[in-house]
């Protein structure tokens, strides 16, 4: 499948004047799930990793847009990257987050979105702090059940990949920062 390039991806990125700050979020996603993965890949698990980066590095390319999903989705398909337009249509509102025997490219992108703030790892509890105290500041204090809700279901999922991994996701980030 033809997948943009990481460079290919900036140049998107610049040319639609996606915003600096959610440029470096972007990246930041692509990466924690790059990693993630790679480490899913190398205990046998068949993933597209181009296609996991090439997903999470446009996922927001029209964040500052109105259902900026939406938006981005149908941009990044009439440019070609159908597989992309399809996981940035549902990053918003994915759920629930597959078993790990049917882990896909969307999980991944999705759980990095979901364990970056701004741009930087963090982790689902720091992340999920975030958002919920966003809906209140927002006035929308009815999310918070919600969203705890979305909190397990990640959880679940974190919890399966650690224990293909053999590692803590954290860790994982951690190492993966080391090595940058």
């Amino acid at each position: 499948m033809n997948h943009p390039t990481r460079v290919e991806c900036e140049i998107l990125l610049n040319k639609y004047d996606t915003p600096d700050h959610v440029k470096k979020h972007c990246r930041a996603v692509a990466d924690t799930a790059y990693v993630i993965g790679c480490a899913l890949k190398e205990k046998g698990f068949s993933l597209d990793t181009d296609l996991i980066m090439s997903a999470g590095m446009l996922h927001d390319i029209l964040r500052v847009r109105d259902k900026h999903w939406e938006a981005g989705a149908d941009l990044v398909k009439s440019l070609g990257y159908r597989a992309e337009s399809e996981i940035i249509r549902v990053h918003m509102t994915y759920s629930p987050f597959s078993h790990i025997e049917d882990v896909t490219e969307t999980d991944l992108v999705c759980l990095g979105d979901r364990l970056v703030k701004e741009d930087r790892y963090v982790g689902l509890d720091e992340r999920i702090q975030y958002i919920i105290d966003k809906a209140v500041n927002k006035g929308k204090p009815e999310a918070k059940p919600f969203i705890l809700e979305k909190k397990k279901d990640t959880q679940r999922f974190i919890d399966e990949i650690e224990e293909v991994i053999g590692a803590p996701v954290d860790r994982l980030m951690e190492a993966d920062k080391m090595d940058s």
